[in-house]
């Protein structure tokens, strides 16, 4: 038996409590596991016969004895006719009648509709055509337009057929992100009016009632209510989950006995190859008129899928409890203990989600499973790394990836090796070379050369960070992090790492000079910025470096990534040029608020002595067309940076980038609010 480390279960917990703020966003790659293990319980549930509904296909053996499709309407009336000569309750054609009958059959259609109630269908669009007929819709509480499916257009019955049908009905399906039908919208809109689907059209007429009760709150739509039924709970969208558990008897259109259709709502409805759209469902590709017909009978047995909000907090809950059970076993107890419980807990909870479902109810336990197995799979490592951190322990190795002078500190005092920092002030710079894909590609035969490249680049650069009393924290390929006023105190740590970010510049010059290719310039961008962050040792017990972390480091990082865009070599953050304003030409460049971030911050730029001498040390022009972009005067501020190309030419690629900016911010100007800030979108 271990001993409980409460630091590696803390750390394991915080991992759990991850998984589960995944599960709160649900993300695509989690809805779409939930949605797959709702068809798998579709899928295994027993099927029982529908008693309500029937449906009478027009195949191609009906096609081959009346002909080509569409046929003349006197058929389709003849059928409602033998329909009802064969006891069927309510006849439902799922058929859009948009246009006339070309052989002028419409009139016997119609006045069969007048003798006998039909259902006619009709669909949601995005070009209208024919007669939509809306329906009213009594709504309790609050408004329902913003939560309601909303098409451009529908395409309705010929106006005469809809007003002699007893019903019409939006032939409307709403699949999910996979494209699978799984759940039933029963109003939909288009341009404010209401429009029922099918099987809510044909329940209406059951009750006698002209129009349907909608409750609804602020968070949307709660229930239907259809006059001498019970109230139908469906999601904020209207939609109820369908339950494929029936088998709709089916007849063909051609049988001569129609006895199957006695005390049944009918369906007559094209099923040839070619005639009708196919929708996925759960139990695969089904004709829509099955999708239909499954949510009518489902909604007269009041065998509804349900799944309540307060299920997601229920998975959490049972994610959460046996994730921290296995946390416990894996950590503490013999391997065999953790491993049942992992078994025990990958079996169960799929039966129980099948137990739940055979009461209609739609529990999902994909993604506590996965939590769960992630968590044993993590606690397991955690547990492996603590007993054998003493053999990966390597005496001397600090010496390869520690700075020098931080050796000499820690050899004087030990303690500072154990994991932890201090809050501190540091100016940090990040530096990289552009366009390193395309140098690495010349390079594709000859990795060597690649190598010795970055190795005469980085080095001047560390010997200059060096030269100004900075730290060198680590390499990343071609990029460069160094910091000041860390380990030892700098008060001039803005000044010197200024300074330095100028000296390298002019160390690049040099490397370029010496380099064998004269075909190939190097160019570097450096982001500096200044703030409170923590500083120290930072990593696992078993490996750690001296580093610092903080928003002011990612800020640092994200200002190296900007100077391409602001095509400028060095960016500064403005707390950077506190109080040294007198040692630099700094010039304002923007107000930007980087990627996760609502708040802005100035950022600048310094000019070289060169540049100073080329305009006198003259910054008004610059802070007039500063002035003008930020009160959007946009005509002044072109025609400022146009004259300030040539004023400043170190910042002529800027102004041509700002004045693309104001091009577009004319277009879409953003108002009198607006507050200057450029957010980013990117890092």
């Amino acid at each position: 038996m271990k001993i409980l480390n409460f630091k590696n279960y803390i750390i394991c917990l915080l991992f759990t409590i991850f998984l589960l703020i995944i599960r709160t966003y649900d993300p695509f790659f989690v809805e779409t596991a939930r949605l797959k293990s709702f068809d798998f319980y579709q899928r295994g549930q027993e099927k029982v016969d529908s008693d309500s509904v029937c449906i009478v296909e027009i195949d191609e053996a009906s096609l081959d004895k009346n002909g080509q499709w569409p046929w003349p309407r006197n058929i389709i009336a003849d059928s409602v006719v033998k329909a009802y000569e064969s006891g069927a309750a309510l006849v439902v054609l799922p058929i859009l009648y948009a246009e006339e009958d070309r052989l002028k059959q419409d009139d016997y259609l119609i006045d069969i509709m007048q003798q006998v109630p039909v259902v006619l269908g009709q669909s949601a669009s995005t070009k209208g055509k024919g007669t939509p007929v809306p329906r009213g819709i009594s709504v309790i509480g609050s408004d329902i337009d913003n939560y309601l499916f909303d098409y451009p257009e529908a395409i309705g019955p010929v106006k005469k057929l809809g007003e002699s049908a007893a019903g019409v009905g939006m032939l409307a399906t709403a699949p999910e992100l996979d494209g699978v039908v799984r759940r039933m919208p029963l109003v939909i809109q288009i341009k404010g009016k209401y429009y029922p689907t099918l099987a809510l059209e044909v329940l209406r007429l059951f009750g006698g009632e002209d129009s349907y009760q909608v409750k609804a709150d602020e968070a949307g739509i709660l229930a239907l209510r259809v006059y001498g039924m019970e109230p139908i709970k469906t999601d904020f969208n209207s939609r109820v989950w369908l339950n494929y558990k029936y088998n709709i008897p089916t007849i063909s259109f051609i049988d001569e006995d129609w006895s199957e259709v006695q005390d049944k709502i009918v369906f007559i409805s094209p099923a040839a190859e070619g005639l009708t759209n196919t929708v996925p469902t759960a139990l695969g590709t089904k004709y829509s008129q099955f999708v239909h017909a499954t949510t009518l009978q489902m909604m007269i047995d009041e065998s509804r899928l349900e799944r309540q909000d307060e299920f997601i907090i229920h998975e959490l809950m049972v994610a959460a409890a046996v994730s921290a059970l296995i946390i416990i076993t894996a950590l503490w107890l013999p391997y065999i203990w953790s491993l049942c419980t992992i078994l025990v807990s990958v079996f169960l909870l799929p039966y129980i989600g099948n137990k739940l479902f055979e009461s209609n109810l739609l529990y999902d336990f994909t993604w506590p499973i996965f939590t769960i197995f992630v968590t044993w799979s993590f606690a397991t490592f955690v547990r492996f790394v603590q007993e054998n951190k003493s053999k990966r322990q390597i005496k001397g190795q600090f010496e390869h990836y520690l700075a020098p002078s931080i050796v000499k500190l820690l050899q004087k005092d030990p303690s500072k090796l154990q994991l932890g920092g201090d809050t501190k002030e540091l100016s940090i710079l990040f530096s990289d070379l552009r366009d390193f894909t395309s140098i690495s590609e010349k390079f594709k035969s000859n990795p060597q050369g690649l190598t010795k490249l970055i190795n005469e680049y980085l080095t001047p650069m560390t010997g200059s960070v060096i030269k100004y009393q900075g730290t060198v924290d680590k390499f990343i390929g071609d990029a460069l992090m160094a910091f000041w006023n860390a380990p030892l105190d700098d008060k001039e740590h803005r000044i010197n790492s200024i300074r330095c970010a100028l000296d390298m510049f002019d160390l690049l010059t040099k490397v370029n000079k010496d380099l064998d290719d004269n075909s190939m310039t190097l160019r570097m961008g450096i982001g500096i910025n200044s703030g409170d962050v923590v500083v120290g040792n930072m990593g696992s017990t078993q490996r750690f470096d001296y580093t610092c972390l903080g928003d002011a480091v990612n800020l640092a990082a994200r200002l190296e990534g900007q100077t391409k865009n602001y095509k400028v070599g060095i960016l500064l953050g403005e707390k950077t040029i506190e109080g040294i304003e007198e040692y630099f030409n700094f010039v304002e460049l923007d107000t930007i608020a980087v990627k996760g971030k609502e708040e802005g911050i100035k950022i600048y730029t310094l000019l070289s002595d060169t540049g100073l001498a080329s305009h006198g040390g003259d910054t008004k022009d610059h802070e007039m067309f500063l002035h003008y972009y930020k009160s959007r005067i946009w005509d002044e501020a072109i025609k400022m940076g146009t004259k300030n190309k040539n004023k400043y030419p170190e910042l002529s690629e800027y102004y041509t980038m700002m004045m693309f900016r104001i091009d577009y911010l004319k277009e879409d100007d953003p108002g009198e609010g607006w507050d200057a800030i450029y957010r980013l979108t990117t890092k």
